[in-house]
């Protein structure tokens, strides 16, 4: 049997050091300089986060999912994502707000100065431009995004399932082959 460990990389940069919960889940990301991240959360395979010239606070139970990148932007925009918030693969999020329980699909863009309110829901693809709000209950798509409709209880309740189904996985991850910060 081949042993495996999926261990992050956590760099400071300028003298700030990224602090991570240690019940934070932690795969083979990159974590560097004035970044934190919340209790639960977890953080999956080839995930950057950037706050090199800006901060970062990343909440509790959040996942965020496979190549995505979270970045800031100097002296403007800090990035912060509450609790309970999925990022699906391969998004981006740079120099934005996004509140508890908010939804931000697979190859989002969400860039300066947005804020996608709780229980909000960026669709995937979608390209959210500077400044917007995605208010709660909404669902926001296209390139640029843009209103789509309002979320179905059945959109809310998918919604609220996936955090704790990623959850659950970094649990199963951390016991079969490691991942955590140490």
């Amino acid at each position: 049997m081949i042993q495996t460990r999926a261990i992050p990389t956590v760099l400071p940069y300028q003298g700030k050091v990224p602090v991570i919960d240690p019940t934070a889940f932690l795969s083979n990301a990159v974590v560097i300089g004035d970044v934190e991240i919340g209790a639960g959360s977890n953080i999956w395979f080839n995930v950057t986060i950037r706050g090199d010239v800006h901060s970062i606070r990343i909440g509790k139970n959040t996942n965020i999912q496979d190549g995505s990148v979270v970045h800031c932007t100097k002296n403007r925009f800090s990035t912060t994502i509450g609790d309970n918030v999925t990022i699906g693969h391969l998004a981006l999020l740079h120099g934005c707000v996004v509140e508890d329980g908010a939804f931000i699909g697979m190859k989002a863009c969400v860039m300066d100065g947005v804020v996608v309110e709780s229980g909000a829901m960026v669709a995937a693809g979608a390209l959210v431009t500077p400044g917007k709000r995605v208010k709660s209950g909404e669902l926001w798509g296209g390139s640029p995004a843009r209103f789509l409709r309002a979320l179905t209880e059945e959109d809310l309740r998918i919604q609220m399932s996936i955090a704790p189904h990623y959850a659950e996985m970094a649990q199963t991850y951390l016991e079969e082959v490691g991942g955590g910060v140490e």
